[in-house]
């Protein structure tokens, strides 16, 4: 649970390259992908936390009409983030997570079916996902439809009693459209359901307690067990003369537990001479909070649901990234094959509005200064197409 909880930034990151992934996918939805490998390792320092570890994806086809998939990627987390340093010591754990999937060609649709499989000491998740892409209108219009379910279930590490289940259900719906010659627009509409134990099993809440040495008590966090969230996607991709490519993306999020969130991105690929791809991308995103979190209670068991997650507070981040890739000349003793080289980093600052640094000693409680983050993710890639 520790590893799952300190790649939520990683994570938040790396989806929202998802728009533009998505897009290139979707408009060639009536093609099946490309066969290839992909090595890659990645690398998160930020927050007292480091997470690193590898990613091996193979991708094939059968035949003219199937292609089939296979993924594995390893998580390593040691550290101690700001809430664990409040109530715990330092940790060190290690998810693996394995997909397969298969994509099968019928006419002007490709259908998808996919499962993953994710365990860690204390977490193991579990998912079954299906999707239907179909073009139409000469290929100009792509239509597309994802469904998915999962089943995790939570332990405690030091508590073999302590067994909790999360289901969660996604359904999405995709509209991409070919606009003129170099501009594609799609619009992106997520519904996400869960039902369980939605709260980390050793994350605290902290209240007042004047007869506490530090003025506030701490007590475990009580969540709701539903959660249902509703996000839309706007990605315009335009391609510009001299073969470089702006691509802009919005998003609206809201949930059921009174969170609104909105981000914004503006990605520029730019290729040089035959080889070398150079892009840059801007990112800005704000969350309001949850409608039951607070940095300090006023007393005990205040509410009926209490949370003290930063991820629930409201706090904005900026992301800045570069990237470069470079694709080399074709082997001698593998003439079909591509490869090529990404290296990509990004900087991250989460500003948090109202979470609270509770390890400034000689600070009244409630008035510590507000936590800042900042982050550095790093991804090396190497694939080949073949």
């Amino acid at each position: 649970m520790a590893v799952a909880e300190a790649v939520v930034a990683v994570t938040s990151y790396l989806l929202a390259a998802l728009p533009a992934l998505l897009l290139s996918g979707v408009v060639a939805a009536a093609v099946l992908p490309d066969n290839r490998i992909d090595l890659m390792h990645h690398s998160y320092q930020g927050g007292g936390v480091s997470i690193d570890g590898p990613a091996l994806m193979l991708r094939s086809k059968i035949g003219q009409q199937l292609s089939v998939s296979g993924f594995y990627y390893v998580d390593t987390v040691s550290g101690a983030s700001i809430d664990v340093i409040a109530t715990a010591s330092a940790y060190s754990e290690t998810r693996r997570e394995s997909r397969l999937g298969v994509d099968y060609l019928s006419g002007n649709s490709i259908i998808s079916l996919n499962y993953a499989q994710s365990d860690e000491d204390d977490y193991n998740a579990k998912s079954v996902s299906f999707g239907i892409a179909h073009d139409t209108f000469g290929g100009m219009t792509t239509l597309s439809l994802n469904t998915a379910f999962g089943n995790d279930q939570i332990g405690r590490n030091g508590d073999a009693s302590f067994s909790e289940q999360l289901r969660r259900y996604s359904y999405s719906l995709g509209i991409t459209q070919v606009l003129t010659t170099r501009w594609i627009s799609a619009l992106n509409a997520e519904v996400d359901m869960e039902q369980g134990f939605l709260n980390n099993p050793y994350r605290s809440v902290r209240y007042r307690d004047p007869l506490a040495p530090l003025g506030y008590g701490y007590q475990f966090e009580v969540y709701p067990n539903t959660r249902n969230s509703l996000a839309l996607g706007l990605v315009n991709k335009f391609y510009l003369p001299y073969r470089a490519a702006l691509t802009a993306s919005l998003r609206h999020y809201q949930d059921s537990w009174d969170i609104r969130a909105f981000d914004a991105e503006l990605e520029y690929v730019h290729p040089i001479a035959e080889r070398w791809l150079l892009d840059g991308h801007v990112r800005w995103y704000q969350q309001g909070q949850a409608s039951f979190y607070a940095d300090l209670f006023e007393f005990a068991n205040q509410q009926n649901f209490m949370a003290r997650d930063k991820e629930l507070s409201d706090f904005t981040n900026l992301s800045l990234g570069i990237g470069a890739s470079y694709r080399f000349a074709n082997w001698s003793w593998w003439p079909t094959a591509t490869p090529e080289l990404n290296l990509e980093w990004d900087h991250i600052r989460f500003n948090y509005n109202n979470f609270r640094n509770v390890t400034i000693a000689d600070t009244a409680a409630g008035a510590e200064p507000l936590y800042r983050l900042t982050a550095n993710v790093y991804r090396l890639f190497f694939s080949v197409y073949f």
